[in-house]
Formats: structure tokens, C-alpha cells, sequence
């Protein structure tokens, strides 16, 4: 995927639910703050492989463990605030540019890992109610997460 938006980082994110309808959701190890996983998209790089790409670096799930639900129909953009735009992403990017997809583990015991990199950026996890992630994210991706979830809700 090519940014739409100039400044904007091409990025991949993903809302996994179990059979429960409870997703999951990360801490970061740096800031402590919780979010879906998501990434980047490497120069033409396929957007679902780049999904399946982060899947398996961040959360250590593989495209065998999950079911594709759908995706979000374009994409949503949220802005990095000026104050800490030079300490995110290198301050390369006023923000992201999201195509979301909604992921179905298929069996709720599959182990989640996290440290499936030499440094991983989560640290902990839960499976929480769809809504409840709303509450927990940093205030400047609220609404690029609530765009997401308005549309994926439909899908389940």
C-alpha cells in the first residue's frame, strides 16, 4: 500500500477475537500503553502479507491460527502529536495510515508470544470486551480506533 496521505506511514492493524468476542490488546514495553497489534508496510509490500508479517512478529500468531474476518473497506489516519512526532517512527511521519483487518483465532488456547523478536515491543496482553480498548489507547489514536471498530463490529 502506497500512502494516500503524503506524510502519513503506510501501517497494517489488526483486531483479533477469540470465540468469546474478546480481543486482544498489548502493552507496549516503553510507554505502557495499550493497542491492537499493528505495523508498518514495507516499500511494495502486499498489504495482507505485511498483516501476516506483523501478526507473527508482534503476537507470534500465524496465518494458520487465525481466520481473516474481513477488512476495514479504505483506510483511517490518525496524527502523532507535534510534541512527540520526533521521537515516533523518527519523526519521519505526522501519523499512520491504517488498513484494518478482524482476525478469528481459531482456537482460544493458541499461545500468545510476544517475544518473537530480539526486541519485542509488547510486553503483556488480555483479552478484553470489543469496546473496552476505546478506553485504554492513547488519546491520538481514539478515534482512527473507534472508526475501526464501528466497521468491523458488523463483521462478526
Amino acid at each position: 500500500m502506497k500512502a494516500n496521505k503524503e506524510g502519513y506511514r503506510p501501517n497494517v492493524a489488526m483486531v483479533v477475537i477469540n470465540s468469546m468476542n474478546k480481543v486482544l490488546i498489548c502493552r507496549r514495553k516503553n510507554t505502557r500503553t495499550w493497542q491492537f497489534p499493528q505495523g508498518g508496510i514495507d516499500n511494495g509490500e502486499d498489504i495482507e502479507k505485511a498483516m501476516f508479517r506483523e501478526l507473527s512478529e508482534e503476537v507470534g500468531l500465524s496465518k494458520a491460527d487465525v481466520s481473516l474476518v474481513g477488512e476495514s473497506e479504505g483506510t483511517i489516519t490518525y496524527d502523532i502529536p507535534k510534541t512527540i512526532r520526533s521521537k515516533v517512527l523518527g519523526g519521519k511521519f505526522k501519523g499512520q495510515e491504517q488498513k484494518w483487518f478482524l482476525l478469528r483465532i481459531k482456537k482460544d488456547n493458541t499461545e500468545i508470544k510476544l517475544d518473537n523478536e530480539a526486541f519485542p515491543e509488547f510486553d503483556k496482553y488480555e483479552w478484553v470486551s470489543f469496546w473496552q480498548p476505546l478506553n485504554r489507547i492513547v488519546d491520538f489514536k481514539r478515534e482512527a480506533y473507534r472508526e475501526a471498530l464501528s466497521e468491523l463490529r458488523f463483521l462478526i
